[in-house]
């Protein structure tokens, strides 16, 4: 884990209230993997004082991309960083997603804002010659990132109100692709999780998840950020946020 003051290269608005900014991090970039995240501190005010954790959705080189939705005051101040602004940068943080040795079919799952750390374990499945699916849902179809992913990736989209892909949500086609993967990978919303651990899948693997719930600290100091697992109380900055779908106890998440 590095500190790091990094520079914006570029910063832009691919859908709709969500912004895609591109950073030099040569001390954050080469350690970064699939799955972790960074800590950005996101303005000056005193509400602004905690740090905002980030997925790393892509990167390339030295750089890094964080692609993020628009939803306070913090990531109002982020999304109006121009090029040759700075941000303080606190990462990478966390355990990625881990590829076991033997697969060759991956299927990944992406809801809505999900695909941020989706897209980065695409793009380095890809590298390493491996078969990749995705299945990519949103409520609609200008919600929809144009993720330029790879011309190796499947990709299959659903949309709630039927304007690309599936009309439906995107749980709703996992049956139909599972059976052929390796390991499957999600990210999205804990409405989407509990959905998924509800369902009876024809895959005897554990499902990897990355958690977002709100930090604190991000360094595992302050605890703000505990779940309750079958394994017993785990914060997710420090022993996630990748999780097996299956140890997370969902009918309590959101008592902590």
């Amino acid at each position: 884990m590095r500190q790091e003051v990094a520079q914006v290269t570029a910063n832009t608005e691919p859908v709709p209230q969500v912004h895609l900014i591109w950073l030099e991090a040569p001390q954050i970039a080469p350690q970064a993997q699939p799955g972790q995240f960074v800590m950005a501190r996101c303005g000056k005010d005193a509400e602004c004082q905690l740090r905002r954790p980030l997925s790393i959705h892509q990167r390339e080189g030295n750089k890094i991309a964080l692609l993020f939705s628009v939803v306070g005051k913090g990531t109002q101040w982020l999304s109006q960083r121009q090029s040759g602004d700075k941000l303080d940068l606190l990462g990478p943080l966390g355990n990625g997603f881990t590829i076991h040795p033997g697969s060759q079919n991956l299927l990944l799952v992406a809801g809505g804002i999900g695909i941020a750390p989706i897209h980065f374990l695409a793009d380095e499945a890809v590298k390493r010659g491996l078969s990749v699916t995705m299945l990519y849902g949103t409520p609609t179809t200008t919600q929809l990132y144009p993720s330029k992913l790879l011309p190796k990736v499947r990709l299959v989209t659903a949309t709630e109100d039927g304007t690309e892909g599936t009309k439906g949500m995107i749980t709703d086609l996992l049956p139909d692709f599972t059976e052929g993967a390796d390991q499957v990978f999600a990210c999205g919303p804990a409405s989407m999780y509990q959905t998924m651990a509800a369902q009876k899948f024809p895959i005897a693997k554990p499902i990897q998840i990355s958690l977002e719930v709100r930090m604190g600290c991000g360094l595992g100091v302050c605890y703000g950020c505990t779940v309750k697992t079958k394994k017993g109380l785990r914060q997710v900055c420090k022993d996630g946020p990748i999780f097996d779908l299956d140890n997370i106890l969902w009918d309590e998440l959101n008592y902590l």
